[in-house]
């Protein structure tokens, strides 16, 4: 896959001084081109890059009337804008709330779980089935599965991720308009953490995706725009899409999330961006 800034393929030679036992990466521009380093067909724990795929089945659910974005659910007063912009006051993990709604940006397992649990009841089937049809069968990502907690509980291989983060550059799941939102600030000034990152103030969140913005230093590269979106896992994992430099990098390993990754990531993450001129 190249451009006329250079070979994009190259940067991803990288991954394989990571230390991980297995690593595959992807970058895929937004006209389709991929490319791939590593077995694009060895599945992998996607640990919380889950949470991208759970928060389009949320949005699929809104544009199909099955519930609303200002649907009472988790803690008193909170809503499922609330859950998904991690605002809702639940704690970390379980159910016990730390806050009040929309006063702080609490990053929660446990708020994902229960979007995941909204969906199944009010669609009648398992939440990992909604995922299969309404996500992975349309998009073709035939060799990823939902096995676990909505937060957390996606397998699959870092191909069917390079196909969803194409589908995070060109939505045909969601109408734009609704993406758009889902991309932008929610509940903006609200300070936070990045769990394993740091402590940002204003720590942007979109419904579902975390946005780059301003957050410096991040697991994103330093050449990611403000607008560039997306999510890490603990597993080794992650996602972005930067919509201005027309890229998108998937990134799936073995090796548990720590301060190699603070140093390995945004170094991928801004050769991609160098070589596609960005």
């Amino acid at each position: 896959m190249t451009d006329e800034a250079g070979n994009l393929e190259a940067p991803l030679d990288d991954i394989d001084s990571w230390g991980a036992n297995h690593a595959a990466a992807a970058v895929v521009s937004a006209d389709g081109r991929m490319a791939l380093h590593g077995d694009p067909a060895h599945r992998f724990e996607w640990a919380s890059v889950t949470k991208l795929v759970t928060a389009v089945a949320v949005l699929i659910a809104v544009e199909r009337d099955v519930l609303s974005l200002d649907h009472a659910a988790g803690p008193s007063g909170s809503t499922v804008r609330h859950l998904l912009a991690h605002t809702s006051g639940l704690a970390f993990e379980g159910e016990t709330p730390l806050a009040q709604p929309g006063r702080r940006r609490i990053y929660s397992n446990g708020g994902f779980d229960v979007l995941g649990a909204i969906v199944s009841e009010r669609t009648g089937r398992p939440f990992e089935r909604v995922v299969e049809d309404w996500i992975l069968k349309p998009l073709g990502m035939a060799a990823t599965s939902l096995v676990g907690r909505p937060a957390a509980g996606i397998q699959g291989s870092v191909e069917d991720l390079a196909m969803f983060a194409l589908e995070l550059q060109h939505p045909t799941l969601v109408d734009p308009a609704t993406f758009a939102e889902a991309t932008s600030v929610a509940f903006p000034g609200l300070p936070g953490v990045v769990p394993g990152v740091g402590r940002f103030d204003p720590c942007d969140w979109g419904l579902g995706f975390e946005l780059h913005d301003g957050k410096s230093a991040h697991w994103m590269g330093a050449r990611n725009g403000p607008a560039a979106f997306g999510h890490f896992g603990g597993t080794g994992t992650f996602v972005w899409v930067d919509p201005v430099a027309r890229v998108g990098l998937a990134v799936l390993t073995d090796r548990e999330f720590g301060p190699w990754a603070l140093e390995a990531w945004p170094r991928l993450s801004d050769a991609v961006l160098a070589a596609a001129g960005r």
